[in-house]
């Protein structure tokens, strides 16, 4: 097949595709066993999707009058999809180690909350912050990201709590997502936390009254994109029913349903997140068995975290019950003052060992699964034809490495590729790229 490609990644001992016949997501016995070609090769084209996928002497043959910008041979190597990250709060100012000390002598994460720490402590650096300043740590923290192999990262505003600093939020997540190698979906998070001086009830009123509208002026006019929306679904923040009306209105104006609920406390939230048509659910840790079913029937992708209750030493998701119930399950690092992880491939080990994930469901829920989760399956989260040509190259002949070394993918990552440009290259592989 004559013409000029962007991209040739040939005879790879591992080629993961994750899934092979255009799968929206896997559950159950799928999510255990996803798609692999051994000794196989892929293009990539000029408009950064892959064109073709298969054994490397069959690709060869088709090609065979082709040019590339690039070759890269991957004897011995594995090629997976770009990770997806379903769930982080990268945006913000200070940083809340010394809190880490807190939680260790034995402080809760809603008593640091109470006595002024926690998100308020987050909140009011934020508010000061210059949006310069938020954008400079914003973009570190991508960059590190993409190193560790993320692709396409969910990032939330939430530190701002008043209209002007959440928009400030959303204007450097929009500015990455217009200028940064990674892709971006983006979360308002307004109901993050009640703000100082109000009731639950008061911020609920000011998010549906005065916040949405003028996010839906922005959207229209196109200064600003904004994918979900969320609200920490939690005793002593936002109750079911003020949780309910702020994503109903959210949903009214465009964004999809992606929130945190039954984190620290039984609320009954995906059953909430089932009846409302939500995307996703983040956290679940208290979630009920009824719950469990309502988002298994819905299609409602559940993202565990099991950064948070290692970190915060709260019960591990039952992610067992849900794969088995039929629940898609995505993962996310929850990346944020709290929970500072920026590798999915750490995720993806903790979700095996604490959760009792298999190495086959954790990939499926950290590529496939976690797409669905942000509503773009359609586009990531594995290797097939037509989809963008994110996808990771490492020095391992086989793929499993990236979960096994826990801690160890700065020395496996050779290749980020991002729409079939390589944007992170290792050291030892020649020049690091400039991003």
């Amino acid at each position: 097949m004559a013409g000029r490609y962007r991209l040739l990644l040939e005879n790879a001992q591992q080629l993961v595709l994750v899934c092979g016949r255009g799968e929206e997501y896997l559950r159950r016995e799928a999510a255990a066993s996803p798609a692999v070609l051994r000794e196989a090769s892929l293009v990539v084209g000029l408009d950064g999707c892959i064109k073709a996928v298969g054994q490397a002497d069959v690709i060869r043959n088709q090609f065979s009058g082709a040019t590339f910008e690039r070759v890269i041979d991957c004897s011995g190597k594995c090629v997976l999809p770009g990770l997806v990250d379903a769930h982080t709060h990268p945006v913000w100012a200070g940083d809340r180690v010394h809190e880490f000390a807190m939680k260790l002598a034995g402080a809760s994460y809603m008593e640091i909350h109470q006595a002024g720490g926690g998100i308020h402590f987050t909140v009011e650096h934020t508010q000061k912050a210059t949006e310069e300043e938020l954008f400079h740590t914003f973009q570190q923290r991508l960059g590190r990201m993409l190193r560790a192999g993320s692709t396409l990262v969910e990032c939330k505003s939430g530190y701002g709590l008043n209209l002007e600093t959440e928009l400030k939020m959303l204007r450097v997540i929009e500015r990455a997502r217009r200028s940064v190698d990674i892709g971006i979906s983006s979360t308002y998070c307004g109901a993050h936390a009640v703000p100082k001086g109000k009731t639950a009830a008061e911020a609920t009123d000011d998010i549906i009254n005065n916040h949405l509208p003028k996010l839906k002026e922005l959207k229209l006019s196109g200064e600003i994109h904004v994918n979900n929306i969320d609200v920490f679904c939690e005793k002593g923040v936002f109750d079911l029913e003020s949780t309910r009306r702020i994503l109903q209105a959210g949903k009214e104006i465009g964004l999809q349903i992606n929130f945190h609920g039954d984190e620290l406390h039984p609320m009954k939230s995906a059953e909430l997140g089932a009846d409302l048509g939500a995307r996703a659910i983040s956290h679940l840790e208290e979630v009920s068995d009824e719950g469990i079913a309502a988002m298994a029937r819905a299609k409602c992708a559940a993202v565990l975290l099991p950064t948070t209750a290692y970190m915060l030493r709260l019960k591990q998701p039952r992610a067992r019950r849900m794969l088995e119930e039929g629940v898609i399950v995505a993962l996310g690092s929850d990346f944020n003052p709290n929970a500072y992880c920026f590798s999915m491939p750490m995720v993806m080990h903790l979700a095996c060992v604490n959760m009792k994930m298999s190495m086959n469901e954790a990939l499926a829920a950290a590529t496939i699964n976690a797409a669905y989760a942000l509503g773009k399956s359609d586009t990531h989260g594995s290797i097939e034809a037509g989809k963008q040509g994110d996808l990771l190259i490492i020095n391992a002949s086989r793929w499993e490495h990236l979960i096994y070394q826990f801690g160890g993918h700065e020395a496996l990552i050779d290749f980020v590729i991002v729409k079939g440009k390589v944007v992170y290259q290792n050291e030892r592989c020649g020049t690091m790229s400039s991003y």
